[in-house]
């Protein structure tokens, strides 16, 4: 499994959690509270953690071409949440984390 992990200072992070939660529940596995989330892909897992002022976004694939385009789609549909005030999404995978 390659992952990669994101973690982004925001003081919405527990909103976009339950936001990017909810949007992609009404078609995948989907848990989450408002300080946890986790959104199983067919391509993959993303596990969200939000704590005071940082949302943690951690992505797992089984090859780096599925996890190129697991952190896209991730990146993606956050950004459509924090458009007023777009993050700065930068992964590092693996022992960079």
């Amino acid at each position: 499994m390659t992952r990669s992990t994101a973690r982004l200072a925001t003081d919405r992070a527990s909103t976009y959690l339950q936001q990017l939660c909810k949007h992609f529940a009404h078609k995948l596995p989907v848990e989450v509270t408002p300080e946890a989330g986790r959104i199983t892909f067919t391509i993959g897992v993303c596990r969200l953690a939000a704590s005071d002022g940082l949302l943690t976004l951690r992505v797992e694939a089984e090859d780096a071409a599925r996890l190129a385009e697991l952190q896209d789609v991730v990146a993606r549909h956050l950004l459509r949440f924090a458009f007023r005030d777009p993050p700065a999404i930068e992964w590092r995978t693996g022992d960079e984390e």
